[in-house]
């Protein structure tokens, strides 16, 4: 047993833990035991969970034909709490603290699916070839007022003034204030969970928020996209609103990314390896862009998981339909942000806020990878519209799907047993999305055809 576990539960008083596997989706699945309670099972190896839990889908079911990779008998899995991630959890009246945990099986070998390991061998064959990545997200999301009906649209909440907002207020500060109260009770959430997160902004949609976190580690920033959701909807809630992180939740609104500025270092120097003794771009920045503007387009779902996700990239709405890439330039795919050589960063603007952090991490580094290795060669920058470029990205995730099952490069990669479950997923929950007849349909359909 950790005795940085137990010693963080002495020091802090904690009378429960939450022990957290995050799942294909990242929805957090996982077990609430008493401190004590907690403690022996991670001594005697007692704290098990049910390997299903990486086969369900977002609607709580489970696609046939992976019995070969999940035994259909759902045999346990053992959970290993990762002790640099316990922290206290906010919110609670009983002390309670988070915890996530990896997974094992009865050999004690590591479940290669699982979302967090698949991040962590990623990191893994950076590692190996002396580089370690540096990542920051920008996490955007709404605030919208409580809606039980779900045939019913989103609306924004009213804010201090009693009003919600009906216009677009981009970097607004007193539109940031009507929401104070929230934010601040943000804040203070995230500083007792120790999560890293830098600046908040009033995005473009109306009651749309920003938090940037600081850069670090790929798998401590997943962790900490985790958690912070989980603390802004128990936030939210506490004030009377919903917080929402699905890709376009509301039509006539701007969709909400999680935009990936992504660096890479030296292991034994510690320098930045996009950036050439001089300060001009390296070959393998070149090629790292070469790997994402080639492999993106084609893994799409690893970022753009879920049906709605598509509804954010469409042109002039603030995302992108494309892996074009240029400096300073927020219609491409992929933006250069001003920087001197130390801090040169690319921005992968694709990703949605509805993705799964460690598969949209794991997703980015792993084609720039591929194209460092394979020293691919990108296309020219552009410096004008991308939008009046071709789209490149798929269009659905029906689309991206079949791209999916066919990226060979990454695939071998990430694992087949990995790629063949999230497929499984995915493929299910669009065939109960398409099984729904929409409003829409109603409306122009029922009395004209």
């Amino acid at each position: 047993m950790s005795k940085e576990l137990q010693h963080f539960i002495a020091e802090h008083g904690i009378s429960e833990v939450e022990c957290i596997v995050p799942d294909m989706n990242g929805v957090q699945r996982g077990k609430v035991l008493p401190a004590g309670k907690f403690l022996s099972s991670v001594k005697d190896g007692t704290l098990r969970i049910p390997g299903s839990i990486f086969t369900v889908t977002v609607t709580g079911e489970y696609p046939e034909g992976v019995n070969h990779i999940i035994p259909d008998f759902d045999p346990d899995l053992i959970m290993v709490p990762d002790a640099s991630t316990i922290r206290e959890a906010p919110g609670f009246r009983t002390p309670t603290a988070y915890v996530i945990a990896d997974t094992y099986n009865r050999d004690h070998e590591p479940i290669a699916i699982a979302p967090r390991m698949v991040l962590k061998r990623v990191l893994q064959m950076f590692a190996d070839k002396g580089w370690a990545p540096v990542i920051a997200p920008e996490l955007e999301f709404y605030l919208v007022a409580v809606n039980q009906d779900p045939d019913f649209p989103l609306t924004p909440p009213s804010g201090r003034s009693g009003r919600p907002e009906t216009a677009s207020q981009p970097y607004g500060l007193e539109a940031l204030n009507e929401f104070e109260d929230i934010i601040e009770h943000i804040y203070d959430s995230c500083e007792k969970a120790k999560l890293n997160i830098d600046t908040m902004i009033h995005e473009a949609g109306a009651a749309q928020l920003e938090v940037n976190f600081l850069h670090g580690d790929p798998l401590r920033l997943a962790d900490e996209v985790l958690l912070f959701k989980r603390i802004v909807r128990q936030v939210a809630l506490e004030h009377g609103v919903y917080a929402t992180f699905l890709a376009k939740p509301m039509s006539n609104q701007p969709g909400s990314a999680m935009h990936i500025h992504q660096s890479l270092t030296d292991i034994a120097t510690g320098k930045n390896v996009f950036s050439t003794g001089n300060g001009k771009d390296s070959a393998l920045f070149r090629s790292y862009i070469a790997g994402l503007v080639r492999l993106l387009p084609q893994i799409t779902p690893l970022f753009a998981p879920n049906v709605n996700s598509y509804r954010r990239m469409r042109p002039d709405s603030d995302a992108p339909i494309n892996v074009q890439w240029g400096s300073d330039n927020r219609s491409c795919g992929l933006r250069i942000p001003i920087s001197d050589s130390k801090n040169r960063r690319i921005e992968n603007r694709l990703p949605g806020a509805d993705s799964n952090p460690y598969l949209a991490i794991a997703a980015s580094l792993i084609c720039g990878y591929i194209g460092m290795v394979e020293r691919m060669q990108p296309p020219k920058s552009i410096a004008g519209n991308a939008y009046n470029r071709a789209r490149t990205l798929p269009r659905s995730l029906e689309g991206a799907l079949d791209r999916f099952s066919h990226c060979k490069p990454v695939k071998q990669l990430l694992g087949e047993d990995f790629f063949e479950i999230f497929y499984a997923i995915k493929e299910s929950e669009l065939f109960n999305y398409q099984s729904v007849i929409s409003s829409w349909e109603r409306e122009h359909l029922l009395l004209r055809v």
